[in-house]
């Protein structure tokens, strides 16, 4: 008997689905980017249904709208017929998709840079396991797990079961203090400049964030504020509608909110998130505003320092994430984690969300 190959046509297993679920993905992403504008995002998935070919005749754009406003999702609106707009059903939607893109993404490793170095003997099981190390309970230790590992590392050839220390897994144990978060986000216009959509990523974390909190650790509080010529508070279920605004960047206002903010919760640790492109540039002067968008100037500079300091002084440390790479602008982060004795990190856009999570994790297990 002949052995050979047969050659056929190539038919990709992964075909893209045609149907609700799959535009609904789609729609879901769009809205988030257009800021909650259901008619903006419909037309661009229109578009992208012209060039990639989204629907069949037995289910079109017409069928998906439909299904939207059925399942909920969408409402028309009241005040101008003809116009939709989303429900409080899909604000969630959107926390919790964001919470799988970014979280579900994150991988488990031995080592990190952001890892705390000392667990401690915390009340409360995790999900989380990791490699045995000097200290931890024998009550931690996973068998099972354990066990699994002796027999795929060292095999079962000889007869003889062999288990090392190298092979012992432990589960983490976390405290169950309450953290109290606020997270800053930068709304001025350099979050939108060069062509560069710095906004998005940053309502997906924060979204994805507040999701985590309100599933994992519902005694904790989660604050956000936004930024730019002044700072004001915004609720959980805004975050899909936040826009950039004509705005300078007045880090100072948004600071002293935050502290304002946690010094009315009576939790053991208070810790602030700051998502920002640029430096300070601008302050709140009586009823005017003192701007200067050239360099670092340094009346502003000072008084962003200032607030460093006292912010270190009642514990709170400050986590400044700065999606920017301009070498121009790192004296002065450092300068300001220098005078906090907090923490800076120069992120891409795509790794912000990783950053967040780690840090956020590692600082609710002990106390500050």
């Amino acid at each position: 008997m002949a052995v050979g190959f047969r050659f056929r046509d190539f038919v990709p297993e992964d075909q893209p689905e045609k149907g609700f679920e799959s535009l609904f993905k789609l729609f879901m992403q769009l809205v988030t980017i257009t800021s909650g504008d259901v008619g903006e995002a419909l037309s661009w998935l229109n578009e992208l249904d012209k060039q990639y070919g989204l629907t069949d005749d037995n289910y079109g754009m017409g069928n998906f709208i439909d299904d939207l406003k059925k399942k909920g999702y969408i409402d028309e609106n009241e005040q101008q017929k003809g116009e939709f707009k989303i429900t409080p059903k899909t604000e969630q939607g959107i926390r919790k998709s964001a919470l799988e893109e970014i979280f579900g993404k994150l991988k488990k490793s031995s080592t990190g840079n952001h890892r705390t170095p000392h667990t401690g003997q915390g009340d409360e099981q995790s999900t989380d396991l990791r490699e045995f190390r000097f200290g931890d309970s024998l009550e931690s230790i996973q068998m099972t797990e354990s066990i699994r590992n002796a027999q795929l590392n060292h095999g079962m050839d000889s007869g003889e079961f062999m288990l090392t220390e190298g092979d012992l897994e432990v589960r983490e144990n976390e405290h169950k203090s309450q953290t109290s978060t606020v997270l800053m986000i930068d709304i001025s216009h350099s979050m939108i400049l060069y062509g560069e959509d710095r906004i998005t990523p940053a309502k997906k974390v924060a979204m994805a964030l507040a999701e985590l909190v309100k599933q994992k650790y519902p005694k904790d509080f989660l604050d956000v504020i936004v930024f730019g010529n002044d700072a004001w508070q915004i609720e959980i279920k805004d975050l899909p509608y936040l826009q950039v605004g004509p705005y300078h960047t007045n880090t100072v206002a948004g600071l002293e909110l935050a502290m304002d903010l946690l010094r009315k919760r009576k939790t053991p640790n208070k810790q602030i998130f700051m998502i920002t492109d640029g430096k300070p540039t601008c302050l709140k002067e009586g009823t005017g505003y003192y701007k200067n968008s050239f360099g670092l100037d340094r009346k502003v500079v000072n008084k962003t320092l200032n607030l460093a300091a006292a912010a270190r002084r009642v514990k709170i440390p400050i986590t400044t994430f700065m999606i920017t790479s301009d070498p121009y602008l790192q004296k002065f982060v450092e300068e300001f984690t220098e005078v906090n004795q907090g923490k800076a990190y120069y992120s891409g856009l795509k790794g912000l969300g990783h950053l967040v999570f780690e840090d956020y994790k590692k600082n609710r297990r002990k106390t500050l």
